[in-house]
């Protein structure tokens, strides 16, 4: 199954970290990061599941709930957390999906349908794939789609700046430019008229081409 954006995320019920989590009824109507990792005890995945859980405050904010994923056991994930505690300062205060079984690898297109057998006996490298970050809205479907490479730890003040930018263009007919961050300038979209524009922007706004208006954030 291939995912793209605004399709619908696929649901799942999968053990994890804290119990198993049945997906629709977890998130509710918040927006998830769902992040995901090719095995316990990896380095660069060490460092990403203690950046996160330090900045959970930041998520919390945005009403954003975050859920990790690492194809290997429960039992496995207990003892990372405790090296991610120890090396990182903070252990994960999140959920941490135990995908032992590769389900929801598979149905989130990360690893091949025919994958199988003992993830014990798999390496990092078999696993490769599973370095996705998808953003999901409170309607269910996938907003941002990311894969990174193993050697290239993520960059989560970038995530939670797209939550920003999304979360404002839902809630305005606005669009953000390049490099755009909080307090910055936005873009009106070319659905809405100069007329229309008057009034739902009454800052103003900056034509710099016809279809490239600016305005301050609103």
């Amino acid at each position: 199954m291939s995912l793209r954006l605004n399709e619908t995320a696929p649901d799942f019920t999968q053990n994890s970290s804290v119990g198993p989590i049945h997906f629709y009824e977890w998130a509710g109507d918040s927006w998830v990061v769902l992040f995901s990792h090719p095995k316990d005890f990896t380095p660069v995945c060490t460092t990403e599941l203690g950046t996160v859980a330090r900045l959970k405050g930041e998520f919390d904010k945005r009403g954003v709930k975050v859920i990790g994923l690492s194809v290997d056991s429960t039992d496995d994930h207990v003892r990372w957390a405790n090296d991610i505690k120890e090396t990182q300062g903070t252990a994960p205060n999140y959920p941490i999906l135990a995908d032992a079984d590769f389900k929801v690898s598979k149905l989130y297109d990360m690893l091949p349908a025919e994958v199988s057998g003992d993830p014990s006996k798999r390496t990092p490298a078999d696993n490769q794939t599973v370095r996705n970050v998808f953003i999901i809205g409170p309607d269910k479907k996938i907003k941002l789609i990311l894969v990174y490479p193993m050697a290239t730890g993520r960059n989560f003040d970038e995530i939670l700046r797209v939550i920003d930018s999304m979360q404002l263009t839902v809630a305005h007919k606005v669009a953000t430019p390049a490099n755009w961050k909080q307090g910055d300038d936005v873009i009106i979209t070319t659905a809405v008229s100069d007329e229309e524009a008057k009034t739902k922007f009454p800052k103003g706004f900056k034509t710099l081409r016809p279809y490239l208006r600016l305005t301050p954030q609103p």
